[in-house]
């Protein structure tokens, strides 16, 4: 095999292995908060190419390991806990689970006040449970129309550096 072929090789093996990005690593990331969220996954009746729900925006409190609520999770989407600090999370990478919406794990930035979150750069989706759209329902008739449904998940707030 040729050196171009083995590279080729190795980069596509790496990819069908579900390889993160790098920014995706958090191996070596303080743990700065661990919460559960409780909640609604709001999707919309909407037209692309076809009719499809799509996701509108989360509504969920936030729980630490006591069960007490400590924030919410709103479209964003965003994270604010009752200190007041806040995050707001992009996508870095969706890892698609059976059943269930996807494990994520999202660069943050922090807008809010000084808090606990006021220094969280990373958040991690896991351990979902529920909240995937309907596969059905949504046609013109349904146009705008929207759904909730139940989600909880476990997330996790990280300092990179």
């Amino acid at each position: 095999m040729s050196p171009v072929h083995l590279l080729i090789s190795i980069f596509l093996f790496t990819l069908a292995a579900g390889a993160q990005s790098p920014d995706a690593d958090l191996s070596r990331a303080t743990i700065v908060l661990q919460a559960r969220g409780e909640g609604v996954q709001i999707y919309s009746c909407k037209q692309d190419s076809t009719w499809a729900w799509k996701l509108k925006a989360p509504e969920a409190t936030l729980y630490d390991e006591k069960n007490h609520a400590i924030g919410k999770h709103f479209a964003g989407p965003k994270w604010r806990l009752k200190d007041g600090s806040e995050v707001q999370g992009k996508l870095i990478t969706s890892t698609p689970h059976a059943g269930t919406i996807s494990w994520l794990v999202l660069s943050a930035v922090s807008p809010g006040s000084e808090g606990r979150l006021s220094h969280v750069d990373r958040v991690s989706r896991t351990d979902t449970e529920g909240g995937v759209a309907p596969s059905t329902g949504c046609d013109a008739q349904h146009a705008d129309a929207e759904v909730p449904v139940h989600y909880s998940a476990s997330y996790i707030f990280y300092k990179t550096n």
